[in-house]
């Protein structure tokens, strides 16, 4: 066939071919299908002209052409001069003439190029070919860079192939690079650009070879083929060879057998030889390993190419982009848009967008862009208004006024409105371009660049936006699905582009480094960037966490302050603080006045970045209000008693306080110094941190007071200089010029504080120092870094090391107890290195960066358990250290302090409000790096925060609970998720006046299973001992109580690695399932009291647990309360005592569950026995069965003791590769085994061999192991517990929770258990993913959640309901237990108060309407514009279950007055059933079929079965049926599909329910046919009956379809005839014989004319006749429904209705038991007799008299039925008596007690 033929004819050259319009030739063809001839006015011109005609020539087909060849003969100097012959053409041959080729660069890039592209195409067919059959591809297919190999002319090129764009190309080899535009042409071909020219590209395959034609010429790349190698094609087991070794075999011949994964594999030659093996049967083989070698017998197959090694050659740019500025631009923004789509940059991002963010600021942009498009449209442009812009331009650029864009958008829209309306709208549209452009600019350059890149950010968010709300790609990938199921094209770039997500990811938050979203002018957040970033903040995905933190972290610098703004603000305050303009002297310089920097001090901003800077500021007066401001705040908890200031002249400006400690735990004011501050009082102030020290009772209080020092120096040599000087400050060697005039501690009221002289009368200062032995005072240096320093805090480490080591001496004779060191480089935050006394002046690594004055609020000594590093990040305010334990390297886990300043609140506005926003964004700052840290501590654990509020509040402390334990709302997710199991906030509360203590408070917050928080609250107290402990304000105390507030935290509890392995893979740990019951019970008792009005209130116990554990002694399951964890197997079971609203005296429940993180709970023998016994002891007792599911399955397992000892016979001990024989034991491994197990080996079973040298061998035959659970017999437990499963859902209720994954038997147990509630991202699976992409070879597969996801599960029927999470899905079974009654048989009735909570009496609001609506709106009531409307049930009680599937049913529980029901209810809409496509059957589609309402198919029949055996089974409910069927669906696909045989099993299993069964047909509803059948109350009419509502219907057909036969147009006819008088007439008048033909003619088509025109009406008349069939009066009449019940009234009437019939069977259950034979009539007759002897008889059919005399009644019916049981009892012994024998009577009388013998016959007498 031949696909292309391009010839043009010209004046010398035509020519003709035998081709069809198919491309077909013709059938006698052979080596020719065409002819073309040249003419000219001589050869050479003749033969030039066919030169250009052949290489004009352009054939593409199934076959090759020798046009290529005939250019080149014609070219060559013989041919020109006419001296060829046949021999030169045979000398040509012989001489391997071949055609021209490419060039070979040009050859290998095209081809490189041209296999990328089709192998990318290749695969985004098949991922749109899998999108289309409904399957989610495999990501695979989404893949921008391909590995090409092949070799040319003998050398081997391997490139790397990376997609830049949907046509742009960069090839990689041997570190160069290539980049080329690929473009498919209509005619199948490929046009390569590069190095700015194209090349057209076709490309063919043949074997073993890709055969390229590039411009017209052509080579062959070749594949590498080695055939000598056989390999294994996947991993599995050589089972055996099928040719032996050295023999000859065909291409296509099986040489072995693989076993991969249960399936025998066949392995074939591709080429003939002889083969050598080199594995054994029996041998493991991995993917690709070989097996043997194939001799060919022609080894010319086997090619094998050289490297190539060289370099290509320098190629340009792909075409032109030009190197003006908006050409750069353009070109830019291009390859960041293509990344930002997924494609791969060729260039660095960040140096991509500093070239953009550098473009966009040019001046000359927008004259460039907007010169070009007008360049472009001047010709069509009037020359007035290109003369007008043109002129506008060149004024702007005489001016340099920047771009006109406002002036020129006028004189286009002046232009415009000048014209007429017609020529306005075609201008404008001309115009659009030059518009465009002008209102990029209308608001300068700056607004263009916000656009540009809120343009790329919005871009990046509306791809992953979609991701971000899914749990996976796949369920991504079905979003954009349904999102653009019209635009495939989309969905394929969306998909693209997420694949790329992580580079994409760095390219943004390069960006947000880039990008300045402050506006200048109002100095706040701009509008055009806030969007935008509030959206990337908001994504939720792992995949974008980064760029979400990093978008906040935007948001959030944006809401404070520009840095530059705030050193403005400061150099002011700090200036006006030191200055003051004297008239006539100017400005005047002082030391700083207090008032004017409070601000600094007290603000909750971060000041250090900014005040660095000021420390080392020139004037030296602003230098010393910094020093003092940082100062101030460092010692913010601390007593300032003094403060002064060293100002000498031709020195740096130094600063000294002294100060008092404050009490670690007392806060603030928690020893307040004064005038009237006694000794003892002064005494108890002392330090907890870095400066504790022991209280000497004896000791003068003036030694406790603390000096300390700093000042600031520009050099390092400086510092060195005046050092000395700084240290006499705290020894009074250098005395200080002034003192300050601010109060001893700025944040209290003047005259609060007396300085500490004022308790001695000395006024000296220095006396404290002199006298105090101890090193006790600090000193700070604030040291500028020069910019050209690299900054480096290890190399800043050691160097001041080295200098406080030097003065070490001088350090100590001052007793300097700390010294710490500031350093500060512009552009970058301080360091701060703290040395200490007591580790001979070495760094404190802990409180690096950290101001140590501030230090011991972060109550570090609490860590002392940990070794901690700490972790910086960008928020100062956040302290993060990273502990791992001493006692065990494996607890590694975060500690985050915090701690918040009072900002500018003051006590009146400092509320609950506040504390709760402040904590609220501490907390998301908090998450927000621990995001970011985790990735980089990934095993971290137990992580705790504490947060500490240092202002005073003066509020009650009961308000906080309640506002905190919101915080798990907002926030419980994202902590559980980055492991956060403790929180600690601690504030200060004053209640009373200001000189009143104030009271150190802790809230704290626990929730190490992640579902159930432990919420504390303490207050900070002396003991008797004096020691500051924690008093608990909850009952029952909390866990801390009476523990020292100093108690460091402990390492993890040795339970802690379980629970943390079971969070890993997404469960509860097992041991915390009880407490997950006794908060979801919580949870049903606060919505049971939100349906009551909140009058219900729970009990204070809500749940007993007692773990079952089996006895040996008793030989039973015995209830124990040992310890969580003791468990010596993977299963745990429990019995739970709930109270709970509907048994509130308490309820008990059967809880097994597998334990995920022994042996990854898979089961055992020792696992099924348990769970075999306690499901036992849940039927015995008659108890609820609970099973939590997550396990692995059968457990599988090797003798341990047999692996360390056996040992193979080799076939040749010297080449081990030949395999072996057998395995064995030796006579010492074997006498090893005889005395491990007693003297009788029972592990193995052996036979003796005796080798030739005398050696005894123990050859394995078979390996048993010497304990339980290797194989097999974990299979029959498996049998064992799903027999007891399947007994156990007929017997009592049953309920799953897949809480983990379950496999194999636990997927059968969950199924077998019927009723199961899965968790969201846990599969219920068979056989795993990997294992079956194994068996298929190929990654079918992508994860378990496609096999037994939700998305498989819930909507095949298999789980009833969906959960969240663990928590969800307990509070979803607790809820469905309100439902069941608390153990087998119980009574429904009474109902429990607290569930009475709808009036019965009430009427039903909500009428189901004529035609298709929601049937949930009449079952439960709706919500409308009007208000609510009830329903049918109790408010608030309806739950459906099996929702996902067969949804043209709904089947749920609900509530009829209290009291529980089954519902079974009929959707009247048409609903979507989706069948998935199986991604491991390529050809299998996604298939959509319409299941109309009302209509019963195969899945909806199957549900309505298992609902109704769900009901009866266990849950023992009363059953209520809306009814709303027309029947069957009968086609051959329903058919096929088994509609009869589900259908049949709705009537199964009605005959089986022992319940009462309330059928019931619904307004405007109806019920006909085989669905009347299959419900009709016959098939169990002790307990079921049928009700309709006077506008329902029921019947065989439809009325149209009885008419159809039944009253058809002749019947019809005759009624008209009977009815109509016109009819009549002219019926009689044409019966006249006397009438001519053309009288009859004339009557007959008035006749005609007139039925024509009734027969419409009569239609309508037939089907209201048939319909008057249908209606509930006749089915009354005819018996077939008890009664007709209005729909307004019928809850009223069914609640009574029912609660007679419980109450009778439950009656009716005792008169069987006491005779059997009884009758149901007789049974409704003696009750009929017992009610008429109390009340009046007539009154018996009235329900709610008779269920009132039951109920109220109870113990005169209890005396009714005790009599007639005591008649029935003495009427069977006459019967007995007088047929007995007087033998029997007489051993009756002897077995009868003396005493009662002798009553006997004395009443005889």
């Amino acid at each position: 066939m031949m696909q292309s033929l391009n010839f043009r004819s010209s004046t010398n050259v035509w020519g003709y071919f035998s081709v069809s319009a198919n491309g077909g030739l013709h059938e006698y063809a052979d080596s020719q299908f065409g002819h073309i001839f040249a003419y000219g006015s001589s050869r050479e011109q003749a033969r030039q002209s066919m030169v250009v005609a052949l290489k004009e020539i352009s054939i593409r087909g199934d076959f090759r052409t020798t046009v290529e060849y005939l250019v080149r003969l014609l070219e060559m100097p013989d041919f020109r001069s006419n001296a060829f012959t046949t021999a030169w053409l045979d000398r040509l041959i012989s001489a391997h003439l071949t055609a021209e080729r490419p060039d070979t660069e040009l050859a290998v890039i095209c081809g490189a190029a041209t296999m990328a592209q089709n192998e990318s195409v290749q695969l985004l067919d098949a991922f749109k070919k899998a999108m289309d059959r409904g399957q989610a591809p495999n990501k695979e297919l989404l893949k921008t860079a391909f590995l090409i190999e092949f070799i040319y002319e003998g050398m081997r090129y391997k490139f790397i192939a990376s997609r830049t764009g949907p046509t742009g190309w960069i090839l990689y080899i041997n570190g160069a690079k290539v980049a080329v535009d690929v473009r498919p042409l209509s005619d199948g071909g490929i046009l390569v650009l590069m190095d700015g020219k194209s090349h057209a590209c076709y490309t063919s395959a043949e074997v073993g070879a890709t055969r390229l034609l590039v411009d017209e010429r052509t080579c062959l790349l070749e594949e590498e083929v080695d055939p000598t190698q056989l390999r294994s094609p996947s991993p599995g087991k050589l089972v055996r060879f099928l040719v032996d070794s050295g023999d000859h075999v065909k291409c296509g011949e099986a040489y072995a057998e693989i076993e991969v994964m249960k399936m025998y594999m066949q392995l074939t030659t591709s080429e003939d030889g002889v083969v050598q093996f080199v594995k054994q049967p029996g041998a493991a083989l991995g993917a690709g390993e070989v097996i043997g070698v194939l001799t060919l017998d022609d080894p010319s197959l086997v090619k094998h190419a050289k490297p190539f090694e060289g370099q290509l050659a320098a190629c340009g740019p792909p075409q032109a982009y030009g190197t003006k500025t908006h050409q750069l631009l353009r070109r830019s923004l291009v390859l960041l848009t293509n990344a930002l789509d997924g494609y791969d940059s060729p260039q660095p991002a960040a140096q991509l967008l500093q070239q953009i963010s550098e473009l966009l600021q040019r001046p000359e942009l927008p004259f460039l862009e907007f010169n070009e498009v007008l360049s472009a449209l001047h010709s069509r442009l009037p020359p007035q208004l290109t003369t007008a812009l043109q002129a506008e331009l060149a004024k702007a650029h005489e001016y340099s006024s920047g771009f006109p864009a406002t002036e020129l958008l006028a004189i286009v829209n002046s232009f415009i409105g000048e014209m007429s309306p017609s020529e306005a709208i075609t201008l404008t549209a001309t115009l659009q371009p030059i518009n465009q452009v002008l209102g990029s600019y209308k608001h300068g350059l700056a607004a263009h660049e916000r656009q540009t890149f809120t343009a790329l950010l919005q871009r990046y968010y509306d791809a992953e936006a979609v991701f971000a709300k899914c749990a996976n790609e796949e369920e991504g990938f079905f979003a954009l699905r349904e999102k653009h199921r019209t635009q495939p094209e989309l969905i394929i770039d969306a998909m693209v582009s997420h694949a790329g997500v992580a580079a994409k990811n760095k390219i943004v938050l390069a960006m947000l480094d880039v990008i300045r979203p402050v506006n200048t002018q109002s100095g706040t957040l701009d509008a055009a960037y806030e969007e935008v970033l509030k959206g990337l903040a908001e994504l939720s995905g792992r995949a974008t966490a980064k760029v979400a933190l990093k978008a906040r972290e935007v948001l959030l610098q944006c809401q404070v302050p520009s840095l530059e703004e705030r050193q403005r603000q400061m150099e002011h305050i700090l200036r006006s603080s030191v200055s003051e303009t004297v008239y006539g002297s100017g400005e005047e310089y002082r030391t700083p006045r207090y008032d004017a920097i409070k601000d600094l001090i007290v603000t909750n901003y971060y000041v250090f970045d900014v005040l660095q800077s000021f420390l080392h500021h020139e004037n030296p007066y602003v230098r010393l209000a910094a020093l003092e401001v940082y100062v101030r705040r460092a010692y913010h908890m601390y007593n300032l008693v003094d403060f002064d200031y060293s100002t000498e002249e031709d020195a740096p400006f130094m600063v000294h306080w002294r100060f008092i400690l404050q009490d670690d735990s007392s806060g603030m004011f928690a020893g307040q110094v004064g005038a009237n501050t006694s000794v003892s009082d002064l005494k108890r102030i002392m330090s907890v941190s870095d400066m504790d020290f022991a209280v000497d009772n004896d000791a003068d209080p003036e030694q406790y007071l603390r000096q300390g020092a700093m000042a600031a120096f520009d050099t390092f040599e400086r510092m060195e200089e005046h050092f000395e000087r700084l240290c006499g400050l705290i020894s009074g060697n250098t005395e200080a010029s002034s003192r300050s005039e601010s109060p001893a501690l700025g944040m209290r009221p003047l005259g609060r504080f007396a300085p500490m002289s004022a308790l001695t009368g000395d006024t000296k200062r220095g006396a404290a120092s002199s006298r105090s032995p101890r090193y006790s005072h600090v000193l700070n240096v604030a040291l500028q870094v020069p910019q050209d320093d690299p900054f480096d805090d290890d190399i800043w480490s050691e160097r001041l090391q080295q200098f406080a080591a030097s003065h070490a001496v001088d350090l100590r004779d001052n007793g300097i107890r700390r010294l710490t060191f500031v350093l500060q480089r512009a552009g970058q935050h301080p360091g701060t290195f703290t040395f200490r006394e007591n580790t001979d002046y070495a760094e404190d690594m802990t409180i690096r960066h950290i101001e140590p004055g501030l230090a011991y609020q972060l109550e570090l000594p609490r860590l002392a358990n940990f070794d901690i590093r700490p972790c910086f990040s960008d928020n100062r305010q956040l302290h993060i250290y990273h502990g791992v334990s001493k006692q065990n390297a494996a607890d590694s886990r975060f500690f985050v302090r915090v701690l918040v300043r009072p900002g500018r609140l003051s006590t009146a506005v400092a509320t609950v409000d506040y504390l709760v926003s402040e904590t609220d964004r501490l907390l998301n700052d908090i998450l927000d790096a621990l995001e970011i840290l985790s990735a980089e501590y990934p095993n971290s654990d137990c992580n705790h925060l504490f947060i500490s509020f240092l202002p005073i509040f003066n509020l009650d402390a009961s308000q906080f609970e309640p506002a905190y334990r919101g915080f798990l709302e907002r926030h419980g997710k994202r902590l559980f998720r980055l492991r956060v199991t403790a929180a600690e906030i601690r504030f200060l509360v004053q209640t009373g006046s200001d000189n009143d203590m104030p009271t150190p408070f802790r809230f704290c917050i626990f929730n190490k299973s992640g579902f159930v928080p432990k919420l504390e609250n303490y207050v900070e107290q002396r003991d008797d001992n004096g020691e500051w402990v924690f008093r608990s304000l909850d009952s029952p105390p909390g866990s801390y109580n009476n523990m020292l507030v100093a108690t460091p935290h402990q390492p993890k509890e040795w339970l802690q690695p379980r629970r943390y392995k079971a969070h890993i893979m997404g469960t509860t740990y097992v041991y915390d399932f009880p407490d997950l019951f006794q908060q979801a019970v919580s949870v049903q008792w606060a919505r049971v009291a939100k349906l009551g009005g909140g009058s219900v209130s729970a009990p204070a116990q809500l749940v007993e647990a007692h773990e079952l554990v089996w006895d040996d002694a008793t030989q039973m399951l015995v209830e124990s309360d040992r310890d969580a964890g003791r468990n010596t197997c993977g299963m745990v079971a429990w019995v739970l005592t709930m109270y709970t609203p509907e048994s509130p005296a308490g309820r008990r429940i059967v809880v097994i569950a597998n334990d995920i993180t022994f042996k990854i709970g898979s089961f055992g023998v020792d696992e099924d026995v348990l769970f075999y016994r306690a499901t036992q002891y849940a039927r015995q007792h008659g108890l609820p069965r609970v099973y939590l599911s997550a396990n692995s399955g059968a457990r599988i397992g090797l003798a341990d003791e047999i692996r360390e000892l056996f040992r193979p016979c080799w076939r040749d001990d010297a080449d081990p590769e030949q395999g072996f024989e057998y395995l064995y034991l030796n006579e010492d491994d074997y006498a090893k085994l005889e005395a491990r197990e007693d003297g009788q080996v029972r592990s193995v079973i052996t036979e003796p061999v005796t080798m030739p040298s005398g050696e005894v061998r123990h050859r394995l035959l078979t390996i048993v192991g010497s304990t339980d659970g290797l194989g097999v017999e974990n299979l029959r437990g498996s049998g064992m517990i799903a027999g007891e499963t399947s007994r156990a859902y007929n017997d009592i209720f049953t309920v799953t929770l897949v809480t983990c994954r379950s496999v194999g038997i636990g997927a059968y147990l969950v199924r077998l258990g019927q009723r199961s509630i899965q968790n969201e991202g846990q599969p219920i699976i068979l056989t795993g993913a990997p294992a079956l992409n194994k068996v298929l070879g190929r990654e079918v597969y992508t994860s378990n959640l496609q096999l037994g996801g939700t998305q498989v599960m819930y909507k095949n029927g298999v789980s009833h309901l969906t959960a969240e999470n663990d928590f969800s899905g307990i509070c979803k079974i607790v809820r469905w237990l309100s439902f069941v009654p608390a153990v087998r048989d119980a009574a429904l009735l009474p109902v429990a108060p607290a569930m009475q909570n709808d009036p019965v009496n009430r009427p039903i609001a909500y009428e189901p309407p004529s035609g298709p609506s929601d049937p949930r709106l009449f079952l439960a009531g709706a919500d409308t514009e009007s208000g609510w409307l009830s329903g049918f049930f109790d408010r608030g009680s309806f739950v459906e279950t099996l929702g996902g599937w067969a949804r043209t049913v709904v089947t749920g529980r609900a509530r009829l007055g209290g009291i529980p029901m089954g519902v079974i209810a009929v959707e009247s809409r048409t609903v979507e059933n989706i069948i998935p496509a199986d991604p491991a059957n390529p050809t299998s589609e996604e298939q959509v079929l319409q299941e109309a309402g009302t209509v019963w198919y195969p899945n909806s029949a199957y549900k309505t079965a298992q609902a109704i055996a769900d009901f009866n089974n266990g849950e023992q409910l009363p059953l209520m049926i809306f009814a709303n069927w027309r029947g069957f669906s009968g086609g051959q696909r329903d058919m096929y599909f088994e509609v009869l045989k589900y259908g049949a099993y709705i009537v199964d299993a009605l005959t089986k329910y022992k319940q009462p069964v309330f059928v019931y047909i619904i307004p405007n509803g109806e019920l006909r046919g085989g669905a009347w059948v299959v419900v009709d109350p016959t098939i169990n009419p002790e307990m079921m009956e049928m009700y309709a509502d006077s506008k329902s219907r029921g019947g065989v057909l439809e009325p149209e379809g009885i008419v159809e036969i039944k009253f058809r147009k002749p019947q019809m006819l005759a009624c008209m005839e009977r009815i109509d008088p016109q009819v009549r007439e002219l019926r009689q008048t044409l019966s006249n014989p006397d009438l001519s033909p053309a009288q009859k003619s004339e009557i007959k088509q008035q006749l005609e004319t007139r039925e024509r025109l009734l027969l419409p009406v009569y239609t309508q008349i037939a089907v209201q006749f048939a319909d008057l069939h249908d209606r509930a009066g006749r089915m009354a009449a005819k018996g077939v429904i008890r009664r007709e019940v209005q729909w307004a009234t019928a809850r009223e009437y069914f609640y009574y209705r029912l609660k007679r019939r419980l109450l009778e069977e439950a009656l009716r259950r005792r008169i069987s038991t006491v005779v059997s034979t009884v009758t149901r009539d007789e049974q409704q007759q003696l009750l009929r007799e017992w009610f008429a002897n109390e009340e009046n008889d007539d009154a018996f059919e009235d329900d709610k008299v008779v269920a009132a005399w039951l109920e109220q009644k109870t113990d005169r019916v209890e005396e009714l039925f005790d009599a007639w049981k005591a008649k029935v009892e003495a009427e069977n012994m006459v019967q007995h008596v007088s047929s007995a024998s007087d033998d029997a009577l007489l051993a009756a009388l002897q077995s009868l007690s003396p005493e009662r013998r002798e009553q006997l016959l004395s009443s005889l007498q």
